[in-house]
C-alpha cells in the first residue's frame, strides 16, 4: 500500500504481452487524477499513438479501481476499463464499467490498476496471487463461453478467485463485445481489444487489505455509514416506494423502490413474501430494490425471482437472481439460473419487438440473456437490439442479406416470439466470421453501425462493406411505413439519423440514446455531446427519477443550480444558465464516481426518503468517504475539482485522437430526429421531447462557458487546462494547431 495515505493499494501492474514482461510502478503519480477512470485517461494520454485502431497491438487497455474500492465504503466496488473502442467512429477512447467483486480483490492483491500492452502470439490468461503474477497459457480456455471460463479459472485458482474474462465474441474480434466478471457484471466495447491481444481473462486472489488512514477511527466510519443508510434510497436513488405503503407520504411509478406488499421472491428455496419496507428499517434496505417485476411484470417476477444480488459493499442489491426451469427443460441450457439487470434482460426483449408481460417475454429475456452473457456480447446500450427490431419491422433484412442467408434464418420463430430464436441470433453475432455458414447478418450487428453509414446516416450495402469493397454501393433503403408519413419521412432515403426508433442520439459519434432529452430536456441532451459513447451518466437520473413530486425536485434543483434548472419531463422550457450548470455538475459527478470508483447508479444522494429531513440528502458524501479513507481532508469542491481535471483531460484526449479542433460541429452534433420528431408539435409543447436547433446551440454556448471551452470550437482553452494543472495537454494541442487561439 501507499506509505502515506489510505485507500490506494500503492502499485500498478504493467503487463506487456508481446515481451511477456510484468513490471510494477507506484500509483502516487496518479493521485491527482483520483483513480479508476482518472488513471485510465492519464495512462492513455501519456501513451497516445496517432492513427491506431482499437485492435492494433500498439493500443493499451487499463483496468483500474479507485481509492474507495475495497475500503468498505458503501457502493464502492466499480471497476473501470479504459481503451480505444471499435464501436465508436474513429475508435476513440471510452471507459466501460462493471460492478461485482473484482476491483476490491484487485486492491487486496496490492494493485490499483493493470495496464495491458502488446499482443501475445497465443491465447493466455493473467494469474494474480498477491505479488505473484504470471502469464499462463489459455489454449484450453480459448473458445469457451463466459460461464465455463469462470468455472475453469476458478477451478485452477480456487473458488475464492475473482475472475474477469472475454467470451467468444471478444475472441472473434466482434466490436460489440464485453469484458465480464461473475454475476452478470460486464463492461462494454472492449472485449475485442482483449481478444486482439489474445488475453482470455484475469483471475485474482488477494489476501491483503485496503488500509484506512491512521487518523480515521472506526467510530467515524460507523457514523458515516449510519448517515448514508439514513438518506440512501433504492436503485437510481428512488426515495419513495413504487406502490403506496402506510409509512410513505408519496409513491411514484417511476421509482425503483419495488420491494413491498405483493412482491414475492417465489423462486427462493423458501419463498419470501415481502411486507412493507419502511425507509428507517435498516434490515430491509436490501429488499427495497426487488426489480424483477420492473422487467418481467409482477406475476412472472413472483414466480422466477430468487433473490436480489449485487456488488461488494453495496446494500442496495439491484441485480436479479432468477430461476426459470424452462431454460433446462425446454431450451436445453446447462442451467436454470441467471443473474443480471438492465440491458442484460432488455436487449433480447428490444430485439424481439418488446412483447408484453407473460411467459414468452420471460423466456425471451432469460434465454436471450443467457446467450448474450455466455458469448459476452455488448448491446451498446440497446443500439444492437434497436437496429434488429427496427430493421425487421421495416423488412430491411430481405434487402440487405443474400437470399440464401435470409432464408436460413428462422423468421417464423421471431414472428411467434419463440425464444429458441435467441440461440442462433446471438450465436451469429458472437461468432461473426467463425459462424458455420453465410453470416452477413451477425457480422453487421456486431461490427458497429458507424462502419456502414455515410455522413448523412444512409446505409451502404452491408455485403460490400463486410467484403472490404473499396467503394461500396448504397443499400437503397427508403422510409416506407405508414408511420413514416406521420413524421414526413415517407419515400425519403432511409437514414439512421432520421429514424427515432434506432435511438442513435449523438450524430457525430453514432452514440446511443441514454437518459438524454427524453429524461431531462436540454440537460440530458448536453450530456450526450461530451463522451465518445452513450454518456452512461445517472447523476441527473438519481434526482429526477427519485419519485418525489416535481415541485420538490425543482426546489432542490434551484437550490443547487439556479432558477428553472429542471423542467417537468416532456414539458420543456428554453435553455438557460441554470441548465448548463446542472449539465456540468452531472458530468463532474459522473467522472468523480468512475474515478473513486463508486456507483453512479446510486450516487449522488441529493434527496433522501427521510421526511424529517424534508427529503433532503447530502451531496458531500463522496468527499466525506474520500477524506476518511485516504486521510486527506478534502472538501466537496476540492474533490469535484479533481474530477473535473479528469473530465478536461478526457476532452483534450478526444481532440488529440480526432486531430480535430472543431469539436462543436464534428463531435457534439445531435441527430436530426431529435429536432424533427413530432412534426405537429413545437419545442416546449407539453407531451413532446423534441428539441430546437437554435436552443441547443445556445445550450452549447452556455455549457462551453461553464466548462471553460472555446465557444466556437468546444475545445478547452489554455487557461482552463492550466487551471487544472493540464498545461502539458495545452502544450501538446497547441503544438499540433488544435488549441484555440
Amino acid at each position: 500500500m501507499s506509505s502515506t495515505y489510505g485507500g490506494w493499494a500503492g502499485y500498478i501492474l504493467r503487463v506487456n504481452l508481446t515481451t511477456s514482461t510484468i513490471t510494477k510502478e507506484t500509483t502516487e503519480k496518479y493521485h491527482d487524477y483520483i483513480g479508476g477512470m482518472g488513471i485510465g485517461y492519464k495512462v492513455l494520454w501519456d501513451n497516445h499513438v496517432d492513427g491506431i485502431k482499437a485492435t492494433d497491438e500498439e493500443n493499451r487497455l487499463v483496468i483500474s479501481a479507485g481509492p474507495l474500492s475495497g475500503s468498505g465504503a458503501i457502493c464502492s466496488a466499480r471497476t473501470t476499463i479504459t481503451s480505444r473502442n471499435p464501436v465508436i467512429r474513429g475508435h476513440l477512447i471510452t471507459d466501460g464499467h462493471f460492478g461485482g467483486h473484482f476491483s476490491p480483490e484487485l486492491k487486496y492483491a496490492g494493485y490499483d490498476a493493470i495496464i495491458i500492452e502488446g499482443k501475445s502470439p497465443s491465447p493466455v490468461w493473467l494469474k494474480i496471487l498477491d505479488d505473484k503474477v504470471t502469464i499462463e497459457p489459455a489454449d484450453s480456455l480459448w473458445g469457451l463461453g463466459i460461464f465455463d471460463t469462470f468455472a475453469a479459472i476458478s477451478k485452477m485458482m480456487g473458488q475464492q478467485a475473482q475472475v474477469a474474462a472475454i467470451g467468444p465474441a471478444g475472441e472473434n474480434l466482434v466490436a460489440q463485445s464485453t469484458f465480464q466478471t461473475q454475476g452478470g457484471h460486464s463492461a462494454g466495447g472492449h472485449g475485442s481489444v482483449l481478444g486482439s491481444k489474445k488475453l482470455k481473462g484475469i483471475g485474482i486472489i488477494g489476501t491483503g487489505r485496503v488500509e484506512i488512514a491512521e487518523s480515521t477511527t472506526n467510530e467515524q466510519l460507523r457514523a458515516l455509514d449510519d448517515h448514508i443508510l439514513g438518506i440512501i434510497g433504492a436503485n437510481n436513488n428512488g426515495v419513495v416506494p413504487h406502490d403506496p405503503q402506510s409509512w410513505a407520504e408519496f409513491n411514484a411509478s417511476i421509482s425503483r423502490w419495488r420491494g413491498g406488499p405483493g412482491v414475492t421472491w417465489g423462486a427462493a428455496d423458501d419463498p419470501v413474501i415481502l411486507e412493507e419496507t419502511p425507509w428507517d428499517d435498516r434490515q430491509k434496505v436490501g429488499m427495497r430494490t426487488s426489480m424483477a417485476e420492473m422487467y418481467f411484470g409482477r406475476e412472472e417476477a413472483n414466480k422466477i425471482f430468487k433473490r436480489p444480488g449485487g456488488c461488494h459493499s453495496c446494500p442496495i442489491r439491484c441485480f436479479c437472481e432468477l430461476k426459470n426451469p424452462k431454460m433446462k427443460t425446454e431450451y436445453n441450457l446447462p442451467t436454470e439460473y441467471l443473474t443480471n439487470t438492465c440491458m442484460g434482460f432488455l436487449d433480447p426483449w428490444y430485439s424481439m419487438g418488446q412483447p408484453g408481460n407473460g411467459e414468452k417475454k420471460t423466456d425471451i429475456m432469460t434465454i436471450g440473456g443467457y446467450y448474450m452473457d455466455n458469448l459476452a456480447i455488448w448491446s451498446a446500450y440497446g443500439q444492437l437490439s434497436h437496429l434488429m427490431r427496427e430493421f425487421t419491422k421495416r423488412s430491411f433484412w430481405e434487402i440487405l442479406l443474400p437470399a440464401e442467408e435470409f432464408a436460413a434464418i428462422n423468421w417464423e420463430q421471431y414472428a411467434n416470439l419463440d425464444a429458441h430464436f435467441m440461440q442462433d441470433y446471438y450465436t451469429r453475432i458472437g461468432l461473426a466470421k467463425s459462424y458455420n455458414g453465410s453470416n452477413y447478418f451477425g457480422r453487421f450487428l456486431g461490427t458497429g453501425l458507424h462502419n456502414f453509414i455515410n455522413d448523412e446516416g444512409e446505409l451502404y450495402n452491408i455485403q460490400d462493406v463486410l467484403d472490404d469493397v473499396e467503394s461500396p454501393r448504397m443499400a437503397g433503403l427508403t422510409f416506407a411505413l405508414e408511420s413514416d408519413a406521420e413524421e414526413n419521412l415517407l419515400g425519403q432515403t432511409y437514414s439512421v439519423f432520421l429514424d427515432e426508433g434506432v435511438h442513435v442520439f449523438n450524430r457525430s459519434m453514432v452514440g446511443g440514446l441514454h437518459h438524454a432529452s427524453e429524461a431531462a430536456g436540454q440537460v440530458g441532451a448536453l450530456l450526450a455531446t461530451v463522451f465518445n459513447r452513450d454518456p452512461q451518466c445517472h447523476s441527473h437520473i438519481n434526482l429526477i427519477n427519485c419519485g418525489l413530486p416535481y415541485a420538490k425536485i425543482a426546489e432542490v434543483a434551484e437550490s443547487m443550480w439556479g432558477e428553472n434548472a429542471f423542467d417537468p419531463v416532456k414539458h420543456y422550457t428554453a435553455m438557460n444558465v441554470s441548465k448548463a450548470k446542472f449539465a456540468k455538475w452531472c458530468l463532474v459527478k459522473n467522472v468523480l464516481h468512475d474515478s473513486l470508483t463508486v456507483c453512479n447508479w446510486m450516487f449522488p444522494l441529493l434527496v433522501s426518503p427521510d421526511v424529517n429531513k424534508d427529503y433532503l440528502g447530502d451531496s458531500s458524501i463522496e468527499s466525506q468517504m474520500f477524506s476518511l479513507v485516504t486521510g486527506i481532508e478534502t472538501s466537496e469542491q476540492e474533490l469535484d475539482d479533481k474530477a473535473e481535471r479528469v473530465l478536461q483531460l478526457h476532452r483534450a484526449l478526444s481532440v488529440l485522437q480526432m486531430k480535430e479542433p472543431d469539436q462543436r460541429n464534428k463531435h457534439d452534433a445531435l441527430c436530426e430526429w431529435v429536432y424533427d420528431m413530432d412534426p405537429e408539435a413545437a419545442f416546449g409543447d407539453e407531451g413532446t421531447i423534441k428539441m430546437d436547433r437554435d436552443d441547443i446551440q445556445l445550450g452549447l454556448d452556455l455549457f462551453y462557458e461553464e466548462m471553460g471551452w472555446d465557444q466556437a470550437t468546444g475545445v478547452p482553452t489554455r487557461a482552463t487546462l492550466e487551471k487544472f494543472n493540464l498545461g502539458y495537454a495545452a502544450d501538446r494541442l497547441e503544438g499540433l494547431g488544435l488549441l484555440p487561439a
